[in-house]
């Protein structure tokens, strides 16, 4: 295998940690004007490009068989960037613009801590191959996305620090829990052993449409619901 071949995998994953790095730079920026819309705004949508080069990296890595141990840590530190550290700089920059509990913005740190530690026992965890063991730092992102969204929609309450705490550390904890979750690598593309992930995702164009950005976090709420549902949901 020549050298381009081998580090396309790894050159899709320098997408995800650029995404990332815009959706934090807008994320920063909060409610402000930016090329047509709010900052937030474009760094949900950043967070989004950089989830599809997640999963796009790791697509090429099987299809080339363009597998090393550069591109796993590789893989892990731009996830923390753009599913830990974005994620906690759009929370604490939009909590604290709800104006309700502006202190309790400080609790986002905890996104980036935990996702740290989440990511880092996922690389000596030789178990999550084909299922996660807690819940993975993406949908972690996501389930920000839809929390700040429905914040800034009208939802004040969300940003109370006696709702906003008690959120962030469940949240937190469920990353690195025990808890078992099924992944969205599939085998085959049929029925049998794939319920849960075509459920899922068909489940998600339904929340967004009939919920908006906001249903992201309800999804990711159906998402942990179905795991925990499953056989041996504790891992």
């Amino acid at each position: 295998m020549n050298v381009i071949t081998r580090n396309i995998p790894n050159a899709i994953t320098c997408l995800n940690v650029l995404a990332g790095t815009m959706a934090i730079i807008l994320g920063s920026r909060g409610s402000e004007a930016a090329w047509g819309m709010k900052a937030y705004e474009w760094a949900y949508i950043f967070i989004g490009i950089a989830a599809v080069a997640d999963f796009a990296d790791g697509f090429a890595a099987r299809a080339l068989h363009a597998y090393s141990n550069l591109g796993k840590e590789l893989d892990s530190l731009c996830d923390l960037v753009s599913f830990g550290v974005a994620p906690a700089i759009i929370v604490f920059q939009l909590v604290a613009e709800a104006d309700v509990s502006p202190w309790a913005a400080w609790g986002s740190l905890l996104i980036a801590v935990s996702g740290a530690v989440r990511l880092a026992r996922f690389n000596i965890d030789t178990r999550q191959a084909t299922s996660f063991i807690g819940l993975p730092i993406p949908a972690n992102a996501i389930f920000w996305i839809g929390y700040t969204a429905l914040l800034t929609s009208g939802v004040d309450f969300l940003g109370c620090w006696y709702v906003f705490l008690p959120v962030l550390v469940v949240e937190c904890w469920l990353m690195n829990s025990g808890l078992g979750m099924f992944s969205l690598k599939f085998k085959s593309w049929g029925l049998k052993g794939n319920v849960s992930r075509w459920l899922l995702i068909v489940a998600a164009p339904v929340f967004v449409f009939t919920l908006g950005v906001g249903g992201l976090m309800w999804l990711i709420v159906f998402y942990v619901g179905m795991s925990l549902a499953r056989p041996g949901g504790k891992a």
